[in-house]
């Protein structure tokens, strides 16, 4: 059973890397961007596998590349960046599938990073997804305060002189980086459903970013838990399950906050 304790283990420490990064990714309104990155990240994939590299330094480099470029576009650029992030979401896909069809012993393994693997995950995977969690939460600790001023007031950022464009750029990196290390557990398709929807319905809970991340990392985990021990007795893809019960957790947040909201109504619609 050690391949199921370091799927666990790994989902854990995924958790937590979802929960601060994506937790700037919802407030930021950056989902679109995080997308492109994690299927442009496939065009590197494509790449080392044709040379004879690393698959996941080859994702790195590319996810990099697509993170500076589509940041660079959405920050200068205010029109039509939905489409020129569509244009390299799909050229990445492309250029990953190409390369893999040019590429001599092409297998089927490297569907694992389109739909993920995380009974596969190894000891050298934890320890890469342990070290994406420490530059994580350095990098908050360090730059907390400027993230959360050009999350939520960018113009006034700029006006007291801080170098907002430097900020959001290295925050797309990071996003990157994380990309790159959840796809091996959950896949490409799925990976900003675990970014994303924790973070989501946190924040339907609370309004404090720190309030949002800790959330966001237990209700990561508990996905992670559930997910995995149901697709374990029912014989089903680890991954897809997780998503899964994140998805139906997400709208079963809604009735719930939608019933709060109304009684909330309710109470200030009574006399005295």
């Amino acid at each position: 059973m050690e391949f199921f304790r370091n799927a666990l283990l790994a989902g854990m420490l995924v958790s937590l890397a979802c929960a601060i990064i994506g937790t700037y990714v919802v407030v930021n309104r950056i989902v679109f961007i995080s997308g492109g990155i994690a299927h442009a990240a496939y065009g590197g994939i494509g790449l080392g596998v044709y040379f004879g590299i690393n698959p996941v330094l080859g994702a790195v480099v590319f996810s990099l590349l697509a993170a500076f470029g589509m940041g660079t576009v959405s920050y200068q650029a205010r029109q039509r960046v939905d489409t020129v992030i569509g244009v390299m979401w799909a050229v990445g896909m492309a250029i990953g599938i190409i390369f893999a069809d040019l590429s001599h012993g092409y297998t089927a393994g490297l569907m694992s990073y389109l739909f993920g693997s995380i009974l596969t995950i190894s000891k050298g995977d934890l320890i890469l997804m342990l070290l994406l969690d420490l530059l994580v939460v350095s990098a908050t600790l360090v730059f907390y305060q400027q993230w959360l001023s050009i999350s939520f007031d960018p113009e006034f950022s700029e006006i007291i002189g801080l170098p907002v464009k430097r900020f959001y750029l290295l925050l797309l990196a990071l996003t990157a980086l994380t990309v790159v290390v959840i796809m091996r557990m959950v896949g490409i398709i799925m990976v900003i459903a675990l970014l994303t929807i924790p973070p989501a319905i946190a924040n339907r809970f609370t309004q404090s970013l720190k309030g949002i991340m800790i959330l966001a990392c237990l209700l990561g985990m508990g996905f992670t838990i559930i997910g995995m021990v149901v697709s374990f007795y029912l014989n089903l893809t680890s991954g897809a399950m997780i998503i899964l019960v994140a998805g139906v957790a997400y709208f079963l947040s809604l009735r719930v906050h939608h019933g709060s909201a109304r009684n909330a109504e309710d109470l200030k619609s009574l006399p005295g």
